[in-house]
């Protein structure tokens, strides 16, 4: 893969993890398997909002389903690399202190 395509390729894993929801609900599956309703119930998010992400985040390789009866139970792909880049995240946040939140481009507003 040349360099454009990588940072193509990260630019589009960046933006799936770019959600506030999506990053609770991988964070929160981090813990356990659960289905979309334990998650709509743990996290307070509607039903159509979960599946929502969870779509997102299954077609992005990060989180995989199993039938189990008629529902279907969602997991992390790959748990120990999402843990070391969540990790390495919170490494970054911590060094850059409140730059990012409050980056112009960015940031919150």
């Amino acid at each position: 893969m040349d360099e454009a395509a990588a940072a193509a390729a990260a630019a589009c894993l960046f933006r799936a993890l770019g959600d506030p929801r999506r990053l609770t609900i991988l964070r929160h599956l981090l813990l356990g398997e659960h289905n979309v309703g334990e998650l709509t119930a743990h996290l307070g998010l509607a039903q159509s909002t979960v599946s929502k992400h969870l779509a997102c985040l299954r077609d992005c390789g990060l989180v995989s389903s199993r039938a189990v009866g008629r529902s279907s139970v969602f997991s992390v792909a790959v748990p120990e690399v999402v843990l070391r880049v969540l990790g390495a995240t919170e490494e970054l946040l911590a060094a850059t202190g409140d730059a990012v939140v409050l980056c112009p481009t960015t940031g919150e507003e």
